[in-house]
């Protein structure tokens, strides 16, 4: 239903304004359109990583609607998607849990003719390659989960449709974090992990699906194990990991197994910890407060993650309107840079170049030593002058994905077996 619009409109114009507002095409932000939704209000959920504050105050001043955020952990987000689908409208998902939460029907497929810069989108989401020379990375790759057959569908389709399951957003390539100043020694590779020299003083990420692949890479870099695909591994596989895991950690390997940003950060600041999984922005707060961290590449690659935005099957009308409206707007340039300013990286580059200074995208993206000090989004100095992206640029970490952040078929198994490892 379209609310009465403010000031003098014919009804011919009304209903030309109410038939473009249906269609999704306006191509402006903010529009005409935009004042009659000041009172619709959108409930989104999805983890602390892109559920951010900021991004709901430049929507509610950019569109005039309110953006309702709630940020939980990878297990909660899972399960409040399946079991809670009339709480939210919008889910900000991972692609790696679509496979779980899809085909249970709470979300309904998108239709890509209405997001403005799909066809910009970069291509690891639609043909799961960075490159047309590049390899698909195993695991559970975004492509394999982004469409669906027919609108009505909850079943993936094996090539781009017309129909989405998310619009992607946010991904990065991670690996493991150090204290430069306390291992003592160049990190090359994912075994370094469970050295003897860093008995105690090593962490691993206590989420299953991922901490699991993770354990993955220290074991094909150890040359202990070889996977047909890490991201989807056999009962047999499970068991050999999962012992491995248990015998390091009654050696006493590992400090902690970490499940959040913070826990990850006062691990590394404190220096309790010198070697763990991490993500970007927990390395980029360590530096921020004066101590050495390093996104340390690895000579076997990268594991990958990547994110996006779904609609709750219940959304119709002037929300689901409202709900499309705010994709477009995600995908125009403003959050890109938001979040390429965090050390992600945006589902569309160009139009985030535009929001981002060209030291800052030289930085970022193309893997250029920093001309002036690098800042926060917040305006806090990340990096001095000088400095160059643990990495390098976004082909250079990006090309290098050696798996995607997975669900397996033996989920269910692996999760029982990882809890086993984590109780022993």
């Amino acid at each position: 239903m379209i609310r009465k619009l403010a000031g003098p409109f014919s009804r011919r114009r009304l209903l030309r304004t109410a038939s473009l507002a249906t269609a999704g095409t306006l191509a402006g932000f903010p529009t005409i359109w935009a004042q009659n939704i000041k009172n619709v209000t959108l409930r989104q959920f999805g983890t602390g990583v892109s559920n951010l504050n900021a991004i709901a105050d430049k929507v509610k001043a950019d569109l005039g609607f309110t953006l309702q955020m709630t940020a939980l952990d990878t297990d909660a987000v899972t399960q409040k998607a399946v079991t809670q689908p009339k709480s939210y409208d919008v889910a900000d998902i991972e692609y790696f849990i679509t496979k779980k939460v899809f085909p249970t029907g709470v979300l309904q497929p998108m239709d890509t003719k209405r997001i403005k810069l799909f066809d910009k989108i970069v291509p690891i989401f639609t043909s799961g390659k960075l490159t047309p020379t590049s390899q698909v990375a195993q695991g559970t790759a975004p492509h394999t989960v982004a469409f669906v057959e027919s609108k009505a569908s909850t079943k993936f389709a094996p090539h781009p449709t017309q129909w989405a399951t998310l619009i992607p957003t946010i991904y990065n390539a991670d690996t493991l974090g150090i204290r430069p100043d306390l291992v003592g020694r160049p990190i090359r590779n994912w075994k370094d992990l469970v050295d003897p020299t860093f008995k105690g003083k090593a962490a691993i990420l206590n989420i299953p699906g991922i901490g699991i692949m993770d354990a993955a890479m220290v074991m094909e870099s150890l040359g202990t194990m070889q996977y047909v695909d890490k991201g989807n591994m056999t009962r047999p596989e499970i068991d050999k990991t999962v012992a491995f895991l248990i015998d390091t950690k009654k050696s006493g390997q590992f400090r902690a197994f970490w499940k959040t940003f913070d826990e990850s950060v006062n691990l590394m600041t404190s220096g309790e910890v010198v070697i763990q999984s991490m993500w970007s922005p927990a390395v980029a707060a360590v530096r921020s407060k004066g101590i050495a961290c390093t996104y340390q590449p690895l000579a076997e690659g990268y594991r990958a993650w990547a994110g996006g935005l779904g609609i709750a099957k219940h959304l119709s009308g002037l929300e689901l309107d409202a709900a499309y409206e705010y994709i477009n707007w995600y995908l125009s340039g403003w959050v890109g840079a938001y979040l390429n300013r965090q050390g992600y990286y945006s589902a569309v580059l160009e139009t985030s170049k535009n929001y981002m200074s060209p030291d800052e995208w030289g930085f970022w993206i193309e893997g250029k030593p920093a001309q002036a000090d690098i800042k926060s989004p917040e305006g806090k100095i990340m990096e001095k002058a000088g400095a160059v992206r643990d990495g390098g640029s976004f082909y250079e970490r990006m090309g290098h994905v050696a798996c995607w952040n997975s669900v397996m078929t033996e989920d269910r198994y692996m999760i029982q077996k990882w809890n086993e490892f984590i109780a022993a």
